[in-house]
């Protein structure tokens, strides 16, 4: 391994004549995000992809059956209009359709009962009974700020809340619903459930700070912006993503991967869309001591096993309505979701798991043949877990979809361990980036005033390992791209500001 970085020291923006200006290691969102920035500012810029093609956790590919189109990691996609830089890139701009279910999610309970998400809020409110008026006066508040809501939580988590108001709310219903206190406005049984539901997408036991606020911010974007699906599948996000970083002159390199600095060309600035420990590899003993031992001490979170069926026509639920929801969490009551998540965080497999589903044929047709669909699900299970709990989801379907079994043509499973060499970041099968605690989740990667700029001159971390986390918002690339921006090239300009005025055509340049 080289014992020297291959950075260049700053200069002019656009003269790195001998080099190029910025280098991105990594093309899913953030890193395709990051280098948007970074080009919209009239920086060479070139990205580089160990795998043949782009999008990181949002590709779409035929993994069952010809003419089934499923997505390989993320499938909802509620940052896609509400994040700060989906709201500056427009996605509807690039000719991606974001399609809305009329139920965001649903949470199917035994019986043929199930809580159900409208759009609406009154209307979801309506279908709670008694504790309509509960769930109303939890979220109503939120999904009236829903934009500064999500600004607090896509910041850096370093500065003062832009909208103290909004934050104070959501942190007294963190507060709330991550003690022992959640259970204390609710009389019944289904709406505690479908607020839980949307905690454990944190893969962590639910009444905790942490995925408590997860849930809060998700279950208010239901009916704030909706939970869309992607026409055509969540590959189209970073295509679009990716033709836009061509057309501001940046390059993308796939099928190569970054083992040491010292293989990049010599460039002014590196963004690392890499999890801490790609950081460790491909900088190894470059970094000082203390900062590699924080980053070691990095704790990877729960983990999943993702199973993707090929199917002969929609899945048959107990509860009618759930066939109108894009995305159903099974698991059953609070009860039995908590006790599922303590289960997996305690290194175990839970008999009964959570599993995440999505049918996105209830509004992308073209996912399948004429009549056939696809299920997208995974289940929460214990980090680098080699197990395939396929049976186990099938299952957990099967309890609230009778008959789901007899209309599988072909199924196609991932396990936690596998996870890892379809994507490097999916550290044990973690796809959220690192545990999701409180601590961890605002001090990502390192106790460090600055979480995205390493103690390696003109190099960044950029990753959802950084603020502000999981989900698909690049975000974790437009604050380590900033901070490139400032640092190595003198501009201080908002980077969302750069990307809204090269999407709309006003070509700035502010290097």
């Amino acid at each position: 391994m080289s014992r020297e970085p291959v950075i260049r020291e700053p200069g002019p923006a656009g003269s790195g004549r001998g080099g190029i200006d910025a280098v991105v290691v990594g093309s899913g969102p953030n890193g395709l995000a990051g280098a948007l920035v970074l080009a919209a500012a009239g920086l060479e810029v070139r990205v580089y992809e160990a795998a043949d093609t782009i999008g990181g956790g949002t590709r779409t590919e035929q993994l069952t059956l010809p003419g089934f189109w499923h997505d390989v990691c993320s499938a909802v996609h509620p940052m896609a209009l509400a994040s700060p830089f989906f709201r500056a890139f427009d996605l509807s701009r690039h000719s991606v359709r974001l399609l809305q279910p009329e139920i965001p999610y649903a949470h199917p309970l035994d019986g043929g009962r199930a809580g159900l998400a409208w759009r609406d809020l009154d209307r979801t409110a309506q279908g709670l009974g008694v504790d309509g008026p509960a769930w109303r006066s939890l979220l109503g508040p939120l999904v009236e700020r829903w934009r500064p809501l999500v600004d607090t939580a896509m910041s850096d988590f370093r500065s003062l809340p832009r909208h103290p108001g909004t934050a104070l709310r959501m942190a007294l219903r963190v507060l709330e619903q991550g003690s022992a206190l959640w259970g204390a406005r609710f009389r019944g049984d289904v709406a505690p459930a479908l607020l839980t539901g949307v905690g454990a997408h944190a893969i962590a036991p639910p009444r905790a700070m942490a995925p408590a606020g997860v849930g809060l911010v998700l279950a208010a974007l239901a009916h704030a912006v909706g939970w869309p699906v992607p026409q055509g599948g969540s590959h189209t996000i970073t295509r679009a993503m990716a033709a836009e970083l061509t057309r501001l002159g940046g390059r993308i390199i796939t099928g190569e991967r970054v083992d040491t600095l010292a293989q990049l060309p010599p460039a002014r600035a590196v963004l690392l869309d890499v999890a801490p420990a790609g950081l460790l590899r491909i900088a190894g003993d470059l970094l000082p001591g203390l900062y590699r031992r924080q980053l070691r001490a990095f704790r990877p979170g729960g983990a999943a096993c993702k199973v993707d069926f090929a199917l002969a026509g929609p899945v048959p639920w107990a509860a009618a309505d759930c066939a109108r929801a894009g995305t159903l969490h099974l698991v059953g009551s609070r009860d039995e979701a908590l006790a599922a998540e303590r289960v997996v965080a305690a290194g175990r497999h839970a008999r009964r798991p959570y599993v995440l589903a999505v049918q996105p044929g209830v509004v992308d047709a073209g996912r399948a043949p004429v009549g056939r669909h696809v299920l997208w699900t995974y289940a929460h299970v214990p980090n680098g877990s080699p197990r395939d709990v396929s049976e186990q989801v099938i299952a957990q379907v099967e309890r609230f979809a009778p008959g789901f079994r007899d209309l599988i043509l072909a199924k196609h499973v991932v396990t936690a361990a596998q996870a890892q060499r379809h994507n490097p970041n999916y550290v044990g099968g973690d796809i959220s980036g690192g545990a999701t605690t409180l601590w961890q989740l605002m001090m990502r990667p390192a106790p460090r005033w600055d979480p995205y700029r390493t103690p390696l001159p003109g190099v960044y971390l950029c990753s959802s390992s950084t603020p502000p986390g999981q989900a698909v918002h690049g975000m974790s690339g437009v604050h380590a791209a900033g901070r490139a921006l400032r640092h190595r090239f003198g501009v201080h300009t908002d980077p969302l500001d750069l990307v809204a005025s090269a999407v709309s055509g006003h070509g700035a340049n502010a290097a």
